[in-house]
């Protein structure tokens, strides 16, 4: 077919008028972010895929669908869809994830050290049934390989320092296992470390505690102070003699939620080289929706006082609260709060990203899921981030904190292992 001069010329002129006018579209904070993740993926300190997996399939996964995972609603009994997948991994631009092999808090620690070695096994599972998507790592060196293969390094974390049985042997052979990070309380505190959730009892570490972040420094293992409370994290740092991490937690001062990393404790952080994973948990980046979520739980617990015996009518009370108090919105602009403040008190060399995605009923509005990260870092940028800082916050400090933590284990490899007596020792028969 022909083009007659008059229509080619028209034509041509329509195209130089729409190249810079499409080109004045494009967001510059989009374009640094797409860059800083393009250059440095995203290390996500925490995601609790291991514990969906225990919970809706009794870790079953030969038929587990992990490259789409859309359809996990249909058998939830609240049709909650999981936040993560191979493909939606890949539109967040998540390059390292560090799986959370956690088990709930248990008083019974012989099970928590069966059921921890169990999240440890499937996971490894999962990570083997999608070569193409996921790869097993073990060390920094690891993640950056993976990464330049374009998989998504995969490590293993261990939340709740229950799951070590009290027992630094234990603790010795789940890092021989993989385990490269332990959060040294969850919820609860443990016989030697008080958590930021519970009454305390150690009044931070026990002896024994300090040691468990002895030995873990002599490991290479990350300490993770995500959960712990001020006292355990001051004693943390009293003792490490390599970088901590939070691997999902805010700051306290724009949110007060005692799972928040205070001021205290981030003035000290860039004297230990650590890094606070900033979590994308909405109870814990906007404080309106705490003090929310704190009068709501007061009216149904008085609602409870006044209509013993009557849940139908507590339920059909609350209903009516709820429509006339909807609960406040949390959006990405509150999670870029978080990082502004710990970039102002201990500097952006301190910060990470742990979104706790599949440990949470949903992050913020827009950021409802693993997909969302860039969406953060393009508000990051549009608050003037540069890209050397977008990529540091994305990986490079992760990384750096990984290579420091495997130098200190490389500087005590003639180090003896750190003994205690075991708490029942076996007679001779």
């Amino acid at each position: 077919m022909q083009i007659c001069a008059p229509s080619f010329i028209a034509l041509a002129a329509a195209l130089a008028l729409a190249g810079p006018l499409a080109a004045q579209e494009v967001d510059p904070a989009v374009a640094t972010a797409d860059a800083a993740l393009e250059a440095a993926p995203v290390f996500d300190g925490h995601n609790d895929v291991p514990y969906q997996l225990r919970a809706r399939v009794a870790n079953q996964i030969n038929e587990f669908d992990f490259a789409d995972t859309a359809h996990t609603g249909e058998s939830h009994p609240q049709a909650s869809v999981m936040q993560t997948d191979l493909a939606r991994l890949a539109q967040g631009k998540v390059g390292v994830q560090f799986w959370s092999v956690y088990v709930p808090s248990n008083p019974d620690e012989a099970e928590a050290v069966q059921q921890v070695i169990e999240q440890i096994d499937v996971t490894k599972r999962l990570i083997a049934r999608y070569p193409d998507g996921l790869r097993y790592a073990e060390t920094a060196d690891q993640v950056e390989r993976a990464i330049a293969d374009g998989r998504v390094a995969s490590l293993l974390g261990m939340e709740g320092g229950h799951s070590i049985g009290s027992s630094l042997a234990v603790l010795r052979q789940l890092h021989a296992l993989g385990a490269r990070y332990m959060t040294l309380t969850h919820n609860s505190n443990t016989p030697w470390a008080d958590a930021a959730t519970d009454t305390p009892v150690h009044g931070g570490l026990s002896d024994f505690g300090k040691d468990v972040v002895r030995e873990m420094n002599r490991l290479g293992m990350l300490v993770d102070l995500s959960h712990v409370s001020e006292a355990t994290m001051l004693d943390a740092l009293d003792v490490a003699q390599a970088p901590v991490i939070f691997s999902h937690s805010g700051a306290r001062a724009i949110n007060g939620h005692p799972r928040n990393v205070p001021d205290s404790v981030l003035r000290r952080l860039p004297y230990n080289g650590g890094i606070v994973m900033v979590v994308a948990l909405p109870g814990f980046l906007n404080e309106q929706r705490r003090q929310w979520f704190a009068t709501r739980s007061a009216e149904e617990a008085r609602l409870k006082a006044l209509f013993q015996g009557q849940p139908d009518t507590v339920t059909a009370t609350m209903e009516a609260w709820d429509k006339a108090n909807p609960e406040p919105a949390t959006t990405i602009a509150h999670m870029a709060d978080h990082i502004d403040h710990i970039r102002e008190i201990a500097g952006v060399e301190s910060i990470g990203i742990g979104g706790d995605f599949d440990g949470m009923p949903s992050g913020p509005v827009g950021f409802e899921d693993v997909r969302g990260y860039p969406l953060l870092f393009a508000e990051l940028a549009r608050r003037g981030y540069s890209q050397a800082e977008l990529e540091m916050i994305a990986s490079r400090n992760a990384l750096r904190v990984m290579r420091a933590a495997e130098a200190f284990a490389a500087s005590a490899a003639n180090m003896a292992p750190i003994e205690t007596l075991i708490t029942s020792p076996a007679k001779a028969q």
